[in-house]
């Protein structure tokens, strides 16, 4: 593929992979949900994680989106439609996260930039020394219906000493086929409850007061914890804050 120079975000954490590895000059627009440093300039926002402003876009004459997931496929086949290159990502595990971040330092040309963030990348992302006692954990990525945890989340969890409580749902890749009852979880009894309810701010007095739920361990001893979305929804780097945080949790 060859190197592309104007490049337009609609997943925040190509546009926060791309600040850090020095190739934010190629950066012309991004989504709302990226959280810009403040040492980066400034760039228009051009779309939400399911919606696009395609006409500016297109204004912008960018020889490359990116996207990311099925929730942004329609998006991508209307910028095909209009012309525009589209690369469209849809990791799931840690290994496609650093593959795809890989990808994405050989189009801007930053390979050696890239592979130094890698390797900080898997250091950071190293796993505890195995325990026996692994603490159940109950990741919940939407209220409306529950959603469990994608598989990176489940990931996270496993190498920070937890037991994902449905850690067979993980590689499901459709957020709907990860759908679990609210009894479900109750069965399963987790010990800790970790919630992160892509795009909006978890509620936690709903999760706690959900009907019989004052008989699960972690609503019992007060272990019902909210991470960042931008930490553990975004597949790139800074999964490494929400690896630590959780790691923090699960001790």
């Amino acid at each position: 593929m060859s190197r592309s120079r104007r490049i337009i975000c609609l997943s925040a954490e190509a546009a926060d992979w791309l600040w850090r590895i020095g190739a934010w000059e190629q950066v012309v627009a991004v989504t709302t949900f990226y959280k810009r440093p403040p040492e980066a300039s400034p760039r228009p926002r051009v779309s939400g994680f399911n919606t696009a402003k395609l006409d500016e876009i297109e204004k912008l004459d960018p020889d490359l989106v990116i996207t990311f997931s099925d929730v942004q496929a329609e998006i991508a086949a209307k910028l095909i439609r209009r012309g525009l290159t589209v690369l469209a990502t849809n990791q799931r595990t840690l290994a496609e996260v650093e593959a795809t971040l890989e990808l994405l330092g050989c189009i801007v040309g930053h390979e050696a930039e890239s592979a130094q963030q890698l390797a900080q990348f898997r250091k950071l992302l190293a796993p505890v020394p195995r325990i026996s006692a692994r603490p159940r954990v109950y990741f919940e990525e939407w209220n409306e219906p529950l959603i469990c945890g994608i598989a990176w989340v489940s990931e996270l969890i496993e190498r920070a000493g937890g037991a994902d409580v449905f850690a067979e749902l993980r590689s499901k890749t459709i957020a709907a086929d990860r759908q679990v009852e609210p009894n479900a979880v109750r069965s399963r009894n987790p010990e800790v409850i970790l919630a992160s309810w892509c795009g909006r701010p978890v509620r936690m007095g709903d999760i706690v007061s959900r009907p019989l739920w004052d008989s699960i361990q972690a609503v019992k001893s007060g272990r019902v914890h909210e991470l960042p979305g931008e930490d553990v929804l975004q597949p790139g780097f800074r999964l490494v804050f929400g690896y630590q945080r959780i790691k923090q949790l699960l001790q």
